[in-house]
């Protein structure tokens, strides 16, 4: 498995030679700095720790854990099976991906703030007419009478987006090592400028 940390620039489209049209999405991936290795032995798990992004100041136990790494405004681990390949200090850019391969992208989705039911769960709404006035956009009842209370797991209002979305199956279109981008095929989560971990499948 290889990774790279990445952020979501933009989405736009492309034409194929037969004419069809592709939507893509423009990451902005790496250069990442291997950061930490964590083992088995020291912290009971095997990850490879990654600094993305350029910060002016970072608090003073970055400070020490980074020590002449640099200054990075995210850090993420990621799961590995092999160490071997990896040590604290090597670099990860985006020339490891080929197009055409498959990558799954997890980032957060856009808070959309509170939301009725129609929007959160795609409740149809009653009847616009036949005595329904104002009850369009309604949840309608929420409960039985016998156990005097709403169970748990009712689809209500409530605050809706700003959950982590992980999307598989993504086509990589185009690899440009020189602007450290990422095209690809369909949509990413997240809104403009948030951050996205990119694995290959």
């Amino acid at each position: 498995m290889v990774f790279i940390l990445g952020k979501k620039i933009s989405m736009s489209q492309q034409f194929k030679e037969a004419g069809e049209i592709v939507p893509i999405t423009l990451i902005e991936a790496g250069p990442c700095l291997v950061t930490q290795i964590k083992t088995k032995e020291k912290d009971g798990y095997q990850a490879v720790q990654v600094g993305f992004g350029a910060k002016k100041k970072i608090n003073k136990p970055l400070q020490g854990h980074l020590k002449d790494l640099g200054k990075f405004k995210y850090l993420r681990e990621f799961k590995v099976n092999d160490l071997n390949n990896y040590k604290v200090g090597d670099k990860i850019d985006v020339s490891i991906f080929k197009p055409g391969e498959k990558i799954q992208a997890s980032g957060t989705s856009k808070g959309r703030g509170f939301q009725g039911v129609v929007k959160r769960h795609h409740f149809h709404g009653s009847p616009a007419t036949h005595g329904h006035k104002d009850q369009l956009r309604m949840p309608g009842s929420i409960g039985a009478t016998a156990p005097q209370r709403v169970f748990k797991g009712r689809r209500m209002p409530g605050r809706m987006g700003g959950d982590r979305v992980t999307i598989k199956n993504l086509e990589i279109v185009e690899v440009k090592p020189m602007e450290n981008l990422l095209v690809v095929k369909g949509a990413v989560p997240g809104a403009k400028n948030s951050l996205l971990e990119i694995r290959s499948l």
